[in-house]
């Protein structure tokens, strides 16, 4: 591919405007302003997570209301990151990027400002849709603006960032709602948001605009990959909790999702310039890349969403305290990023991945030993296990999948390769949350056979719990006792049930660690010296 040309040293190519090994303070700071921009957008999908029960309260929304705060987002966000490739093109990085930086600002105020659900779920999908423009076009500059040489550094910084932010989304929204108000979930983003939005527009500058693509935009493909998407992610979050096409808006969204994927399939292949350019899953790297991008997802999303619902339904935590206790994940990707950063100018990408991929497998099995009393110290272990896995894998996927495309190429495959992270995570959660209602239901209905009339220890644990109860106080005895004994059951069905995921994610994992094996070696993705011939 071109990059190989960087690094062999020899002949140049004409073609494209290959940089040299210096960069410019000006793009240097322009391109952390897009990273810090990027971060707040994807922290935003998470930030509301631990704080959902505080903005329902302030709301007066009903629980079937109140996820709408953060499935609104994920609907808007999916659509716009694969069509950003196709806007930066027309309108030029440096302009998408501003007004998405001031779109995000602008919508976060008004977040605050919302007096009931209704608006709430507007804004939070004006937020995420013009936020999600941001998010792709930072991996395009990192792999456009940059030398090889200096990937070692840049690639683990959004790696970083797009594995951080979501990490640790339930930490900071835990500890902004509490200490201040939810409120400040949105305001938080305003003063950052305008910092960023007159950095872009003042520093950057690495394209131009291409305006006559936009007598050319493929509306009807737009609307194709709107339907598409949009009801694919909300059949993905709606469907486990309401039985699936049984739910009749989740029967309607799946018709439209169908009818939207055939236009908007239909429209890529014969539309003269595609909303988004698929020609990039031909080059074998940008394919497995984007397959091993989809998987991260899965983990990355799956865990941030298990781990607080396991410490909230057993544990019983609020969501400052789920904050403190999972911080950890966070600090070791922190930690793990520079390391990451030199190992994959010095090691084969494929062994970083089996690597990381078996040290998550690790985690996630480790989790499979759970009990009601696991506290913030029998976490630690998973949890660090988890941050370091997941930057060793998050490194060598994003040189592998967009360190050997041409330049021309890579603002469209940067919107592909994070819709498949997104995806990933949307399709993992439905699973997630499926199997969780199922074999918590195959687990209760297995327990309660033990625990029937028939069962003499069931008896006796039943008598001893009535005693204990008629010492305590003046309330109906067997009637408590009975009731405590169906809340360990469940307790127990609900533990059982999360092991059963937490295999399920360990089998995946370790799969995924010895498939790398028969990846081919990428020319020249690991960055410096990485050398060899190319395509």
């Amino acid at each position: 591919m071109a990059t190989a040309t960087l690094t062999a040293g020899s002949a140049p190519a004409p073609a494209m405007p290959a940089p040299v090994d210096h960069i410019s303070t000006r793009r240097v700071i322009a391109f952390l302003a897009m990273v810090f921009g990027m971060f707040m957008a994807i922290l935003d999908i998470q930030i509301v997570s631990a704080s959902l029960a505080e903005i329902q309260a302030g709301l007066s929304a009903s629980s079937d209301e109140i996820p709408w705060v953060q499935t609104a987002y994920l609907i808007a966000e999916v659509v716009m990151i694969p069509l950003s490739g196709f806007l930066s093109r027309m309108l030029s990085t440096r302009v998408l990027f501003t007004i998405s930086a001031a779109g995000f600002t602008a919508a976060s105020a008004l977040a605050a400002t919302a007096t009931n659900i209704d608006q709430m779920i507007v804004y939070r999908a004006v937020q995420g849709f013009i936020g999600g423009g941001m998010i792709p076009s930072v991996f395009a500059a990192a792999f456009t603006i940059f030398p090889p040489s200096r990937r070692a550094i840049v690639s683990p910084m959004i790696g970083l960032v797009a594995t951080l932010a979501p990490t640790i989304g339930p930490t900071v929204g835990g500890y902004i709602s509490h200490a201040m108000s939810w409120h400040w979930l949105f305001l938080v983003n305003v003063v950052p948001g305008i910092l960023v939005t007159t950095a872009a527009w003042s520093l950057i500058d690495f394209d131009k605009p291409n305006l006559k693509l936009f007598s050319k935009f493929d509306w009807w493909g737009l609307a194709g990959m709107a339907a598409f998407l949009g009801c694919m992610e909300y059949v993905l979050e709606e469907g486990p909790n309401n039985d699936w096409l049984q739910d009749q808006a989740v029967f309607i969204c799946a018709i439209v999702m169908t009818v939207g994927a055939v236009l908007f399939f239909w429209r890529v292949f014969t539309a003269e310039e595609p909303i988004v350019d698929l020609r990039a899953f031909s080059n074998i790297n940008f394919a497995f890349g984007s397959l091993f991008s989809f998987v991260v997802g899965i983990g990355l999303y799956g865990l941030t969403y298990l781990y607080p619902v396991f410490l909230g339904r057993i544990r019983g935590y609020d969501s400052m305290m789920i904050g403190e206790a999972l911080f950890v994940s966070g600090l070791a990707m922190f930690l793990t990023a520079p390391i990451t950063g030199i190992l994959s100018n010095k090691m084969d990408p494929r062994i970083m991945m089996m690597i990381g991929f078996f040290g998550f497998a690790t985690g996630t099995w480790w989790m499979t030993h759970l009990t009601a009393d696991w506290d913030f110290h029998e976490l630690l272990i998973p949890q660090i296990l988890r941050g370091c896995s997941m930057m060793l894998c998050m490194v060598p996927i994003n040189n592998i999948a967009l360190g050997t495309l041409p330049p021309e190429r890579l603002k469209n495959a940067s919107g592909l390769f994070n819709l498949t992270r997104n995806l990933g995570g949307a399709v993992g959660l439905a699973v997630i949350n499926t199997v969780l209602i199922d074999r918590n239901a195959f687990h209760y209905a297995r327990l309660s056979e033990h625990v029937q009339w028939g069962s003499a220890a069931a008896q006796e644990k039943l008598q001893n719990m009535t005693l204990n109860f008629e010492q305590t106080a003046g309330l109906d005895a067997s009637k408590a006792a009975i009731s405590k004994l169906s809340g360990m059951v469940q307790q127990q069905a609900s533990l059982l049930s999360f092991m059963d995921v937490f295999f399920m994610l360990t089998v995946l994992f370790a799969t995924l660690g010895l498939f790398t094996l028969f990846i081919r070696k990428p020319a020249a993705a690991g960055g410096g010296g990485g050398g060899g011939g190319g395509h």
